[in-house]
């Protein structure tokens, strides 16, 4: 059986991008348990960085997906840009864009652009602690811009889509 890391970004005192008063800590935890429920549903052994409202660094995180010896460390975030309304859709980061990081990104990608969002593509990202410190195949999902009202009103109206087309893509993957 598979094992897959959710790391909900952020969390605690560290709030992620705010727009307006929404936070992407809220909106990543909500959506990482989300899918992590769809994957068990599908016999896929899931670990959680989180299940509540805290903080840890992404190095301990790293670290605790290191000892767990899960198969994929998948961390969930909200974009953002300097300027509200300024960019939209989706994007992954992977360390390196060779391998199996990056197919499971670009399966992710397309099944989040079939929900509405644009598909950014898949970016390389060498400094970010859980990229590069961990040992397994590791990945960020950017799921849409927190202060683009469109990718909002798609993350609040299609959430239960948006966690299908995340499982999905990692199902696929796998």
């Amino acid at each position: 059986m598979a094992t897959v890391i959710l790391d909900a970004g952020h969390g605690g005192a560290d709030p992620g991008a705010v727009y307006l008063g929404r936070t992407e800590k809220d909106d990543v935890l909500r959506l990482a348990l989300a899918i992590g429920e769809l994957l068990e549903q599908s016999d896929i052994n899931v670990i959680y960085t989180r299940t509540e409202d805290i903080y840890e660094t992404p190095a301990r995180k790293a670290a605790e997906g290191n000892a767990s010896g899960a198969n994929y460390f998948i961390s969930i975030h909200r974009n953002s840009s300097p300027y509200a309304n300024q960019y939209t859709g989706v994007e992954s980061l992977v360390y390196d864009r060779y391998g199996k990081a990056q197919q499971m990104a670009e399966n992710i990608n397309r099944q989040l652009e079939r929900t509405g969002f644009a598909n950014q593509g898949v970016h390389e990202h060498k400094s970010l602690a859980v990229l590069h410190q961990t040992q397994m195949p590791s990945l960020i999902v950017e799921v849409g811009f927190i202060n683009t009202e469109r990718d909002n009103l798609l993350f609040d109206s299609r959430f239960s889509e948006i966690a299908q087309a995340i499982a999905d893509g990692i199902s696929m993957s796998l």
